[in-house]
């Protein structure tokens, strides 16, 4: 039996929100209020930041009917960051501010609420301390819409995002085509290197109401082969809606994004290029190559926080991620992330709690399978069908007020 570890547990939020974040969060910090092990339930502002600036509230003096509206509210509700912690042997400065703070509040459970890059966060917080001896469990509880993270066979907030877009997919098909004149449609989706999200447009034509071509960053992108494709299709039906991933690449690796804007030169702390206004370049593109009416769509932030058509499977799994890393965490179990494994019982999707070790999720990207691209690389497959099916089922219970969304309000007091 592991040694009981009594004391306060810290909870932060990292990176890119989504729409059922809080739902993880909200799992982790009602498991710990209830567990005699830990004395005190904290929340960090803003993440890791929140940790370094001691800008630190008690969960505790929440209101619990309050905090229970943080399941079916999106975005971080304890804020977020883009804060890349360098290796310990390069610079110790902030794993020696992060052992101060916990041994002031006596933190012996940190639990880390982010994608690839906060778990590359909780990994070296988790060796630090292991190497320093200091008594604390750490778990990683994932999350991102992007649904690249290595091991775990789907991420919470992948589901809503992609109900999202293969709703948003849908209805765009139907204002497309209302008139009886020609016009192209080109809708962009998040995804940097992966493409779960660009692929959950192949939903829709499960309802044959989707997208002609579909393109994703697993495979180079072909202008040339791009633009006969679209001309193809338009000089047939005078309609064609394509949806492409941001991150979509030619065969030298270029975001095609880059060849029409200066934006993808900037990096954030982690390297990443800032991408967007791929729709816009490609529908310009498009009408000089053809005339017809192009209308571009860039999907952005709505993919992410779009709480009102959240997959209420994905808040359930969300919210259990959460719980579980509380539950592990107690039992003696650290240096882990929770997972999800598919499993089917009756012919039924099941997810089952699963954990992996930090080394191999943090900074590894988990890719959408080849054999789920068409041959042309313009198209989706079944295999991805019945894959993200499951994911986007049930819908959302959240609350309303006056026909409008019942968000929670933290009341942030001050640790």
């Amino acid at each position: 039996m592991s040694e009981i570890l009594k004391g306060a547990a810290i909870i932060g939020q990292s990176g890119g929100p989504s729409s059922v974040i809080n739902a993880s969060a909200y799992g982790a910090i009602k498991t710990a209020l209830e567990n005699e092990n830990i004395t005190r339930v904290l929340g960090a502002l803003n993440g890791i930041k929140g940790i370094l600036d001691d800008n630190i509230i008690d969960m505790g003096k929440e209101d619990p009917a309050e905090l229970a509206h943080m399941k079916y509210t999106p975005s971080s509700a304890l804020g977020s960051c883009r804060y890349k912690l360098k290796s310990a042997e390069e610079d110790e400065t902030d794993y020696k501010r992060i052992l101060e703070i916990f041994k002031k509040y006596n933190i012996r459970y940190f639990f880390y609420n982010g994608g690839n890059d906060s778990m590359d966060t909780c990994n070296k917080v988790s060796k630090y301390l292991l190497a320093h001896d200091y008594p604390c469990r750490v778990m990683g509880i994932p999350k991102t819409i992007d649904n690249d993270l290595a091991g775990t066979d789907h991420c919470p907030g992948y589901g809503s995002a992609a109900k999202y877009i293969a709703t948003s997919v849908m209805e765009i098909y139907h204002d497309a085509h209302v008139y009886d004149t020609g016009m192209v449609t080109i809708i962009e989706c998040m995804g940097r290197h992966a493409g779960w999200l660009t692929a959950a447009a192949a939903l829709a034509n499960t309802k044959g109401c989707g997208a002609d071509l579909i393109y994703l960053p697993e495979v180079d992108f072909d202008m040339d082969s791009f633009l006969a494709s679209v001309k193809d299709i338009y000089a047939k039906t005078k309609k064609c809606i394509v949806v492409v991933s941001e991150g979509i690449h030619d065969k030298d690796g270029r975001f095609i994004t880059e060849y029409g804007s200066d934006l993808a030169q900037t990096k954030d702390s982690f390297g990443h290029a800032q991408l967007g206004g791929l729709a816009s370049f490609l529908a310009n593109v498009v009408k000089k190559e053809t005339g017809a009416k192009v209308r571009g769509i860039e999907l952005s932030l709505l993919q992410r926080c779009a709480a009102h058509c959240a997959s209420q499977t994905d808040i359930e799994e969300s919210f259990s991620a959460g719980a579980a890393a509380v539950t592990n965490a107690v039992a003696g179990v650290t240096d882990k992330m929770v997972g999800f494994e598919r499993a089917y019982v009756d012919g039924k999707y099941v997810c089952n709690i699963k954990l992996f070790n930090l080394d191999i999720v943090a900074n590894t990207e988990k890719k959408v399978p080849r054999e789920w691209i068409n041959a042309a690389g313009n198209g989706i497959e079944q295999g991805f069908i019945d894959y993200a099916l499951p994911l986007i089922q049930g819908e959302t219970k959240l609350e309303k007020e006056d026909s409008l969304p019942r968000f929670v309000h933290l009341a942030k007091v001050r640790a």
